[in-house]
């Protein structure tokens, strides 16, 4: 990896963002693959520097006209489209905190997240009015709601004053909600120098990974209210006076097209994705197109080699988290591919593997990974804090290093291998879902009398929630599993609810009554081979406004 010691960390986004349109105004900036089913740009859309930055200044001046700054807050429920960026980039000019907002979510996640953020203004699309009021109906923090059709007719004020209107390299440009090992997400809080410092550390990556000032163009089907394509590689394109291409969402079937389509030279991928298409009928779009890499977690060994034979580019895997700006790459020549290799530590970003009580274990062995910046700067390029949690925040930083909740070896060669999350944390096609809060959930339900929910394998989404129930009355059917599944597919996001449900008589605790989740089923069997379980992965699919 070619990685500089210094991260750049010293400039807020509209300094950068700022100095590429001034640098880069006739080059591409956002584009937008054609889709005619899409309700926006169904023809496809391109935005050069240029135009972008009359846009957001456009929008800057609207914002501040009407009183916002630093201290305020603005909720983002925009789908993938490319007025999000729009948005974030004016709104983080003047100093307010964006507050992006996952449109799979349920009415209850949404109040959740407004009454934990306390946003001055949520800022929607038309479709998504009613989806908006149903959550404001359950939280107790109600602002103002405005479509980005209407942003041009007036803004309302916002709900206190602004502090001043220049934000610096340590005010938050966004809070984004992540799930952690303790129920309900939490809100990472990135300040301006982070999210700068992400897209700079990208760009110097190198090795195979290398990006080219003013001639890539990163196609990033992820969404928006996730850290990759909001802060890593937004920033590492304008940083390099490159083009994010950003699709609404990953389809196998469109990706190929896409892909070629809009010139894509870096694609953004997830095992999920991997896995997809590897499974479709090889066509001559397999190598017609200009990819020179892709970038990404998760992908399954067996798959690894298969797929750069067939697809004919390397797949650079990566390590990441919300918590911390840097990426750790397997980006040289002699990666080691098919081993979940996520390259070394380097300067900027010290590791440690180490076993429970935070002591070094062996090469070889697995432990949990700990990163920092130095010694004498551990948190720098890191987020600023949990919102309002300060002891999640300083648990999660006990004794100078991050505790990342991932389970890495590292070989004698100094490379770690990733090889699982700790606990309690459940991956699925890109999503972390805490187990606690399902089981929460679950609990709340009048008929469960107790709940535990686990990670199974999924050959296609790399794992699924499987729930373990024991009701109160006693029945083991069908018809209570579907019913089950309902009541948790009503209240969270479509792939939260559990796609496996297993009705038990008792589920085995300690003395505590704590229960022991790695003893209900014996080593080596499959939860999904147990008698009477109930495979519900049918019923989920995606809520409206998601075609």
């Amino acid at each position: 990896m070619n990685l500089s010691t210094d991260i750049r960390d010293g400039e807020t986004i509209r300094d950068l963002f700022d100095a590429a349109v001034r640098d880069h105004a006739d080059r591409p900036f956002l584009a937008v693959p054609a889709n005619p089913r899409r309700a926006y740009a169904p023809a496809g859309r391109e935005i050069s520097y240029g135009e972008a930055g009359r846009q957001v200044q456009r929008l800057r001046d609207a914002y501040r006209r009407a009183g916002y700054g630093v201290g305020h807050r603005v909720a983002l429920l925009l789908e993938n489209r490319p007025e999000h960026v729009l948005h974030k980039l004016a709104l983080n000019a003047i100093g307010v905190c964006c507050v992006p907002v996952n449109p799979d979510y349920r009415a209850g996640e949404t109040a959740y997240l407004l009454d934990h953020s306390r946003p001055d203004l949520v800022l929607t699309i038309g479709s998504r009015r009613a989806q908006v009021a149903e959550a404001l109906a359950e939280a107790r923090h109600r602002p103002a709601v405005l479509t980005e059709e209407e942003a041009g007719t007036g803004l309302p004020p916002p709900l206190h004053a602004a502090r001043h209107a220049d934000p610096s390299p340590d005010t938050p440009a966004s809070i984004l909600y992540t799930s952690g090992t303790t129920g309900r997400p939490k809100g990472c809080i990135l300040s301006h120098g982070y999210e700068v410092a992400s897209g700079a550390w990208y760009a110097a990556i190198g090795g195979m990974a290398a990006i080219r000032p003013g001639e890539d163009r990163i196609y990033n089907p992820l969404p928006l209210y996730h850290v990759n394509s909001s802060v890593v590689s937004l920033f590492c394109a304008i940083a390099t006076g490159n083009c994010q291409i950003q699709t609404d969402r990953f389809h196998p079937e469109r990706w190929w097209p896409e892909v070629g389509q809009t010139r894509a030279t870096v694609v953004h991928h997830l095992g999920v994705i991997v896995s997809m298409l590897l499974a479709r009928p090889a066509t001559p779009e397999d190598h017609d197109h200009c990819v020179r890499f892709g970038l990404g977690a998760g992908v399954e060994p067996q798959m690894h080699a298969a797929f750069e034979a067939r697809f004919g580019f390397p797949l650079i895997e990566i390590w990441g988290m919300t918590e911390t700006v840097r990426l750790l790459a397997d980006s040289t020549e002699n990666r080691q591919v098919g081993t979940r290799a996520i390259g070394c530590g380097v300067p900027g970003i010290d590791v440690r593997v180490v076993d429970d009580a935070d002591r070094d274990v062996a090469d070889g062995s697995p432990g949990e990974m700990l990163v920092r910046h130095s010694a004498a700067t551990p948190r720098r390029g890191s987020f600023s804090g949990y919102l309002d949690d300060d002891e999640a925040t300083e648990t999660a930083w006990r004794g100078g290093w991050f505790h990342t909740g991932d389970t890495v070896w590292r070989g004698a060669d100094g490379v770690l291998h990733f090889v699982d999350r700790k606990k309690n944390i459940i991956r699925r096609s890109g999503e972390n879902i805490a187990a606690a809060e399902i089981e929460a959930l679950l609990l709340s339900h009048p008929d469960v009398l107790q709940a535990a929910v686990l990670a199974v394998r999924d050959e296609t989404r790399e794992e699924e929630v499987l729930a373990c129930v024991v009701l109160k009355s006693g029945t083991t059917d069908e018809r209570s599993a579907r019913d089950l599944f309902a009541y948790c597919n009503e209240r969270v996001a479509y792939y939260k609810a559990p796609g496996w449900i297993h009705i038990l008589p008792a589920l085995p605790t300690t003395g505590t009554q704590k229960i022991q989740k790695h003893t209900i089923y014996p080593n080596g069997t499959d939860p999904r081979e147990a008698p009477g379980i109930f495979d519900l992965r049918a019923l989920k699919r995606r809520g409206r406004g998601n075609g």
